[in-house]
């Protein structure tokens, strides 16, 4: 058996503890180690507040696209007011998704990946430039590095927008919902 769901959430400070939320149920339900859901949470709630300060245009009140809308009338994550949060767990991995609408991540040597990727030519993580140990903000990506077992940062193929893919070894508790 496998979990999979996926949430459109909008640009706004209350969505990242809804994702949070959603994922440490699913996975407390699942059975999934406390510890390892404590990692991914940490790190989804890091995607999540970069996709919400970075995503996208914010609407304004005289003129906006999708401030007063339905959030079922642009359901993808390309609307500026919103991004989609993906996640996949399984007998030995889970997988999370966080993509937004704003302009990426800088196109300088491609895609960030971590050193745990299989074959990747980019350079080691601890070789990309970090913020200052007195920056008030800025550890978001390299604490989602820390936390997760292979991490990607890449740009929407063809459209705008950051995508933050990363996933984890799940270690069960016993009698766990998914290993039965």
């Amino acid at each position: 058996m496998s979990i999979w769901w996926s949430l459109h959430l909008r640009r706004e400070a209350a969505s990242v503890p809804l994702a949070r939320r959603f994922l440490l149920g699913t996975m407390e339900s699942a059975g999934v180690d406390p510890d390892i859901s404590f990692d991914l949470s940490l790190a989804l709630s890091e995607a999540c507040a970069n996709a919400v300060e970075h995503g996208g245009e914010h609407d304004d009140a005289t003129g906006g696209t999708g401030k007063n809308r339905d959030a079922w009338e642009e359901p993808s994550a390309t609307a500026s007011g919103q991004y989609r949060v993906t996640a996949y767990l399984d007998g030995e991995k889970c997988r999370i998704e966080v993509a937004d609408s704003g302009p990426g991540f800088p196109t300088r040597g491609g895609p960030r990946t971590s050193k745990r990727q299989p074959g990747s030519r980019l350079p080691e993580p601890q070789y990309a430039s970090h913020p200052p140990a007195t920056a008030e903000e800025g550890r978001g990506l390299c604490l989602i590095e820390q936390l997760a077992d292979h991490v990607h940062f890449g740009n929407r193929p063809g459209h705008a927008g950051a995508v933050v893919s990363f996933d984890k070894v799940l270690k069960w508790r016993k009698g766990a919902l998914l290993m039965v």
